[in-house]
């Protein structure tokens, strides 16, 4: 037997997309404007730091400040500059941006296989995980009060 059915509301059709891109910007700015009215502005702004040799990105983070907080999204430092310091050093860099920007907060996401023991190192503390994410692996979020 069938599910509840849910009376169709007229000219409204929910379907898989295949514009993302367009979908996307709808969705952000709609979720955008119901924040705003919720949260007040939040001042979004996006950020990187590099690092870099003869002009070349050998590492760098990803990240973006919002309310008071600040989210690293990307972090990445080519093979060979791992165990030299360089993530301690960009990490360094930007929690002092991110502060700068009023900040007090900052958080991560990463998987087991990448910087889990990294961060903690940095003073960051473990607040959710998923386990099996990818399989034999798990997803970890971490956090951390800045000066």
């Amino acid at each position: 037997m069938a599910g509840p059915t849910i009376p169709s509301q007229a000219g409204l059709v929910v379907t898989a997309e295949t514009r993302v891109a367009e979908t996307a910007r709808a969705v952000v700015r709609g979720l955008t404007a119901y924040n705003t009215v919720k949260a007040g502005p939040s001042k979004w702004k996006r950020f990187a730091v590099s690092v870099r040799k003869d002009g070349v990105v050998r590492g760098g983070i990803v990240g973006s400040t919002m309310w008071n907080w600040c989210f690293i999204e990307l972090l990445w430092i080519d093979e060979a500059l791992r165990g030299t310091r360089i993530g301690t050093e960009l990490m360094a860099k930007a929690e002092a941006l991110a502060a700068k920007r009023g900040a007090r907060h900052i958080y991560v996401d990463t998987f087991s296989f990448q910087g889990d023991g990294f961060y903690q190192k940095l003073g960051y503390e473990t607040y959710g995980e998923l386990g099996d994410f990818p399989p034999g692996h798990r997803r970890i979020w971490l956090k951390k009060d800045l000066p």
